[in-house]
């Protein structure tokens, strides 16, 4: 049977999952032909058990567990993962502690500007790679589930609170990277760790470029996970108005510039989908972030989800005609600042809270 050829599909984050196949041809019947035919009905047949009813997932849900913790180090802390720490603060009331999540392809070094003006202000600084980004493990662009880089991040943060008990932590996470912080604080154990979030773009309403795309990524997403689409990410959105800066991304070798893969472009609408249903019940402490001209992520999106959470300590910023990496537009001090200055606040607020409870 001849190959079938899929032409480019996605925009990073996007979720412009567009598969579109040429050259489709009859051949005549032979044993390899019925064999693939065996596969591709045994496929059709997974698929169709994982749209079985399932119990829904909700915030009172147990997250899932990493296989392992780890040590926070500069070196290698994990199989999988990659710690880096700044510093840490030791004022409750003066300082805390943020936990850098990085978005799709990139990874966490590239913060390092952002950390020292955090570590200046006296917040210290700890951060990770994800599974197949950075300087860690894995497949290079590869996430075989969001849901392993939630359960990393919240024993990354069970880690960094049992080192420095009693220092308020904030999450921090971009893109995709924002997606997995907000799973990851539904679940009432890494809430309650959290004094609150920051998301800047967050990838929160991906959607497919025709529905059909959304009803067979479950099935390609299993039988070819890691197979790749050509040409995905190489003429992409642009994410920054700063030449200089998109200069310094793509010529990084540590951030992925190849064709988005099949189960990484999954997970994505996967967790999407997650968080579009279940808004409502976020009662995190958040500031979310966006650009108006970003066109890879939605920034109504964002709007949405400070309209709805039920979270009564929230924020929201818009950046009018601000692209996707806020924190290198040529405004990422402006923008680092209104971050510092929101945790600042959740500090302040928080801490007179305690005394006023103190005095009962």
């Amino acid at each position: 049977m001849a190959a079938v050829e899929m032409e480019e599909l996605t925009s990073g984050a996007s979720g412009r999952i567009i598969p579109v196949f040429k050259n489709l041809r009859r051949s005549v019947f032979s044993y390899d032909s019925f064999r693939r035919s065996l596969i591709f009905i045994q496929s059709i047949f997974l698929w169709f058990l994982l749209l079985l009813p399932r119990q829904r997932l909700s915030s009172a849900s147990q997250p899932p567990s990493p296989s392992s913790s780890w040590p926070v180090t500069e070196a290698e802390v994990r199989n999988q993962e990659r710690g880096r720490g700044y510093s840490a603060a030791s004022s409750p009331c003066g300082g805390g502690i943020m936990v850098i999540i990085h978005g799709l392809n990139e990874h966490s070094g590239r913060y390092a500007h952002f950390a020292r003006q955090l570590t200046s202000c006296n917040f210290g600084v700890y951060a990770m790679d994800w599974i197949g980004h950075g300087g860690s493990d894995g497949l290079h662009g590869y996430v075989p589930s969001l849901d392993h880089v939630v359960a990393d991040t919240g024993a990354f943060l069970e880690k960094i609170k049992s080192e420095y008990p009693g220092i308020p932590c904030f999450l921090f996470g971009h893109s995709t990277g924002g997606a997995v912080v907000l799973k990851a604080a539904s679940y009432p154990q890494i809430e309650q760790m959290l004094e609150g979030i920051i998301l800047t773009s967050p990838a929160l309403r991906v959607k497919p470029a025709h529905p059909l795309v959304g009803a067979v990524a479950p099935l390609f997403s299993m039988v070819v996970p890691k197979y790749q689409f050509k040409g995905a990410n190489k003429r992409g959105i642009p994410v920054s108005r700063d030449p200089a800066a998109l200069l310094a991304k793509y010529s990084d070798p540590l951030v992925y510039t190849g064709p988005m893969r099949v189960r990484t472009g999954h997970e994505i609408l996967r967790i999407s989908s997650y968080l579009l249903r279940n808004l409502k019940s976020m009662t995190i402490p958040f500031f979310v972030l966006h650009g108006t001209a970003d066109k890879v992520t939605d920034p109504l999106a964002s709007q949405d989800l400070y309209n709805r959470a039920a979270s009564e300590f929230k924020d929201i910023k818009l950046y009018e005609g601000f692209l996707h990496d806020l924190l290198f537009e040529p405004e990422h001090d402006e923008v680092a600042q209104d971050i510092i200055d929101w945790m600042e606040k959740r500090l302040l607020t928080s801490c007179n809270l305690e005394n006023v409870n103190s005095q009962w």
